[in-house]
């Protein structure tokens, strides 16, 4: 059982490191925001259907849950848009560094959403995290367009989580990956459609481009949440969360070990990076302490 349980914590690292493998992909990938999330989002749509139909799932739903699904897979696809955005006008940690903001997002969420009051450590948390963006944004101004998208990215994660978190209490996860992918890739065709349209460019993709794709919406989409969902019957909250949080620091190690000199930032970008990253890691101990 003891084995078990440390296998299950190793496969959960295994998976953010996976998580913060996904943003230097988006670096690597040579293509614009639009058409990478397009395939990253269809691709990733039939690897989860190939899964469901090995297992032999059911995708049979009721018209409301469709409508919800639908609603979240356009907060998705927005997110992901925004997220590979930031990646191309910045680079991988800023980006990453922004995206550890989500825990606060959702701090201020959950209240609207479960109509509970803000907790005041909350407040107290989220004004250092202010702290630690001013210092980022004073001595990376260069890249402010990249770290206001990559804010945006980190908001709309934050949303979709918690919708996420009530719908799985009803649905299956693969079902809710499927369908949310699904209208991702709608929403994002529809956009395409009535602007520049589908051309040649648009599906010109490199052989490297072909492969950091598969992996991606193999991998790092299919694959990870699947799995993510699978070890939290093994691993409590407290552990899972805190794991979690390792996902900019392994994202932005393997940035400066994969792409190198682009990716160094000055002493401060990385002083304002720990300050948001220990505030996030705070917050979730006292709050799973006070649920214990």
């Amino acid at each position: 059982m003891q084995n078990d349980k440390l296998l299950n914590y190793f496969h959960l690292h295994f998976i953010v490191f996976i998580w913060g493998f996904t943003a230097v992909l988006g670096d690597l990938i040579t293509i614009e925001a639009v058409p990478l999330v397009w395939h990253r989002m269809l691709l990733g749509t039939l690897f989860v259907l190939i899964y469901i139909i090995y297992n032999r799932g059911k995708l049979k739903i009721s018209l409301p849950s469709l409508i919800k699904f639908a609603f979240v897979g356009l907060i998705i696809a927005l997110h992901w848009l925004a997220f590979f955005s930031a990646i191309k006008v910045s680079n991988v940690s800023i980006t990453l560094a922004m995206m550890s903001t989500g825990a606060f997002f959702a701090s201020f969420l959950e209240p609207i959403f479960f109509k509970r009051k803000i907790i005041r450590y909350e407040v107290i948390f989220g004004l250092i995290v202010i702290i630690g963006l001013y210092i980022i944004f004073k001595v990376e101004s260069e890249y402010l367009f990249g770290i206001l998208l990559a804010l945006l990215a980190s908001f709309l994660g934050a949303l979709f989580s918690i919708f996420n978190g009530i719908m799985v209490k009803s649905h299956n996860a693969s079902v809710i990956s499927f369908y949310e992918l699904l209208f991702g890739v709608l929403f994002i065709t529809i956009y395409v459609l009535f602007t520049d349209g589908f051309n040649v460019s648009f599906f010109k993709l490199s052989g490297n481009d072909w492969t950091y794709l598969l992996i991606l919406a193999s991998i790092c989409t299919a694959y990870a949440f699947i799995a993510s969902v699978h070890v939290m019957k093994w691993i409590s909250p407290y552990t899972v969360m805190l794991t979690t949080n390792m996902e900019p620091v392994y994202g932005i190690l393997l940035a400066l070990l994969i792409l190198g000199e682009k990716e160094y930032m000055s002493p401060t970008f990385y002083l304002g990076a720990i300050i948001i990253l220990i505030t996030v890691v705070l917050n979730g101990i006292i709050k799973t302490r006070k649920k214990d």
